[in-house]
């Protein structure tokens, strides 16, 4: 075995995991090469400083934590969701493969702590656990369930405190009002992104009414997420000429770490110019750093016939 091959398989070496053989290979390889043996003993020092570690996190936090993957579950069904029910294995080897990654640091110790817990998360899937020994079989399907405490007593009975999340599901066409309101309240969900990026992108295309259009300013303005931005500029774009928007993008041109996003604003405010344009864009160039911004500035102003070096 070569020193790539034998890294690789310290971690399963450590814990037992590899073929009686392949086992054998590894130790031979390892009594020859020191690089390799440097190599085993950082694995085991650094999981004996893991074995001395302990967290104990706050209850709050773990409450918190399984109330926003109850959310997460129920907010959408991704396609690893899917290949689990039909194919849990293949799971288990595209993640381990992708821990065993060369580009990984500390690659090792990550592999055997998936090893452990792919291999109990397997053990559920495949059906080694009865379900009728899980929530499932005490909660609606609507209703995702996870124990907080369990506080025994001296007559033999059990209090079972439980978290519950309620999923429920609305659909509507996009001009139903009680579905624009729930975009609406979507667009500003502060823990998904990808919601938010959803919600804006269905709103853009509905801007004529002042909530929509509120929404996308302040979205454009404030949303930490470039992709929530940029897909309200697309929707801002009709409004351009209209005067809160361009006060607006003029504050966005100014603070926006992003380059793409001031590049598309320069543009929606070249598209319908007034005499604020030429201030805003001469301040711009006066602090961009990034080159090709300060060129599609320095052509904007001309296009105006205004200077580029008046500040």
């Amino acid at each position: 075995m070569n020193c790539d091959a034998v890294t690789k398989s310290i971690a399963l070496y450590c814990y037992g995991e590899l073929a009686p053989d392949v086992e054998d290979r590894v130790e031979e390889h390892l009594d020859a090469c020191s690089e390799c043996r440097g190599e085993l003993e950082k694995h085991k020092a650094m999981a004996a400083a893991l074995d001395r570690h302990r967290i104990s996190p706050p209850a709050e936090l773990l409450s918190e934590c399984r109330h926003e993957l109850a959310r997460a579950i129920y907010r959408e069904e991704s396609p690893v969701t899917r290949r689990i029910s039909s194919d849990p294995w293949a799971l288990f080897r595209d993640a381990f493969s992708s821990l065993l990654h060369p580009g990984i640091r500390f690659r090792q110790p990550a592999g055997a702590v998936a090893l452990v817990a792919l291999g109990f998360f397997a053990a559920r899937i495949s059906g080694t656990w009865n379900p009728a020994t899980t929530l499932a079989g005490f909660t609606p399907d609507a209703v995702v369930s996870s124990i907080r405490s369990v506080l025994p007593d001296n007559a033999g009975r059990v209090q079972i405190s439980l978290d519950e999340t309620h999923r429920r599901v609305i659909s509507g066409r996009l001009d139903d009002q009680n579905i624009q309101r729930l975009l609406l309240a979507a667009a500003r969900e502060q823990d998904n992104p990808g919601v938010r990026v959803e919600s804006v992108g269905l709103l853009k295309d509905h801007g004529g009414t002042g909530e929509i259009r509120s929404a996308l300013l302040e979205a454009v303005a404030h949303d930490p997420n470039p992709g929530v931005r940029l897909k309200a500029l697309d929707g801002l774009k009709r409004f351009s000429a209209d005067g809160d928007v361009r006060r607006t993008l003029a504050q966005v041109l100014l603070k926006d770490q992003n380059s793409a996003i001031r590049i598309q604003v320069i543009d929606l405010l070249v598209a319908n110019q007034d005499p604020s344009t030429v201030s805003v864009l001469q301040t711009l160039i006066g602090k961009e750093d990034n080159n090709y911004v300060r060129m599609r500035c320095r052509d904007a102003l001309r296009e105006m016939n205004a200077s580029v070096g008046t500040f």
